[in-house]
């Protein structure tokens, strides 16, 4: 079994010979459903059949999940993964769904939503915070603001969970997960739990070592500044995620910056320089407030976001000879119109 890992989710793949569960659908790529999905081995949860993703993912579309799991705790964690290796299954780990493009045709194997791992341990001495893999990054830079800890307000705007930040190096306002960043619980294909250090993480823009390797975030430790006071560092909180809001569309399915930076350039400018605000495939359409965001404005699929991010591409690549790097991560089968 091997992993890669990406910005929201982790892939995990399989090469034992797969039993016998269910048939597939060529044209699809999806399950006609011979059973229903198990129990988790000690566990009342139920690893479901044909689930579909467009309901977990910020864009809003994308077929169906062969396989569904959303486990409670680590042992169901690892119980799921177990589940997977026995039946020779692919395994992609999921978080909010907001960096990611899933293809029409939906995933093969087994996605495991990370949702339901969610428990909070502040440190008051240490001034340090330990989370699961599925708190919500907004969620998070609240309450530490409540207790006037700082570092972490830069992540009030950004709609990911805690284990996709850690993996992707989320960052804003001059801030990022390398700043704070302490160590993180991962596991192994095979469930076994191993510490990262910071020196371990490689952190660079908008990266990791983890999108590289087998390994996927349970929980992850975080050291902030102690001692200002909880009404100041609120109010530096809320001015982020006014910053974001003023500038960023929120009023239209998006998974947020589609592409990195160039660097020194900006996605969003070559874009807009492009003439391609407001440009449109199908349903998808760059947004006229922030060229770096494809928006999901009238029904999109799939499909219709995947072409406009390769248009972009193209039309960037033939004016300047830069080539845009995708941030958003896409699974599943996609071909170029």
């Amino acid at each position: 079994m091997t992993l890669s890992n990406s910005m929201s989710p982790t892939t995990i793949t399989c090469n034992k010979t797969v039993s016998p569960i269910a048939s597939r659908s060529k044209a699809y790529g999806v399950l006609d459903l011979v059973k229903p999905g198990p129990s988790l081995p000690g566990s009342d949860c139920l690893i479901r059949p044909n689930v579909s993703l467009s309901k977990l993912t910020s864009f809003q579309v994308g077929g169906p999940a062969e396989w569904y799991v959303a486990p409670r705790n680590l042992s169901d964690l690892q119980s799921s993964l177990a589940w997977a290796q026995s039946e020779g299954l692919a395994v992609t780990l999921l978080g909010a769904g907001s960096n990611l493009l899933v293809s029409d045709r939906g995933l093969r194997g087994l996605v495991v939503g990370t949702k339901h791992l969610r428990q909070i341990e502040f440190d008051e001495q240490k001034a340090q915070v330990t989370v699961g893999a599925g708190v919500m990054l907004p969620s998070l830079a609240k309450q530490i603001a409540s207790f006037g800890w700082q570092g972490f307000e830069w992540a009030v705007g950004i709609p990911g969970t805690v284990g996709g930040g850690v993996v992707m190096n989320a960052g804003a306002h001059g801030g990022s997960m390398a700043d704070i960043f302490v160590e993180a619980q991962v596991l192994l294909a095979d469930g076994t739990v191993q510490t990262m250090t910071l020196e371990e993480m490689h952190y660079a823009y908008r990266t990791s070592i983890l999108q590289k390797m087998p390994r996927f975030v349970a929980q992850a430790t975080f050291q902030l500044q102690p001692g200002a006071d909880p009404a100041f560092v609120q109010q530096a909180t809320t001015k982020c995620l006014h910053q974001r809001r003023d500038t960023q569309p929120y009023d239209m399915p998006s998974c947020g910056s589609v592409f990195r930076n160039p660097e020194p350039e900006k996605a969003a400018r070559l874009i807009e320089q492009a003439g391609l605000k407001g440009f449109r495939i199908g349903g998808a359409q760059v947004a006229n407030r922030h060229a770096n965001f494809i928006l999901n404005a009238d029904g999109a699929t799939a499909t219709d976001i995947f072409n406009l991010i390769y248009h972009v591409q193209q039309v960037v690549a033939d004016r300047w000879d830069l080539h845009l790097e995708p941030e958003v991560r896409m699974l599943g089968e996609f071909n170029a119109a």
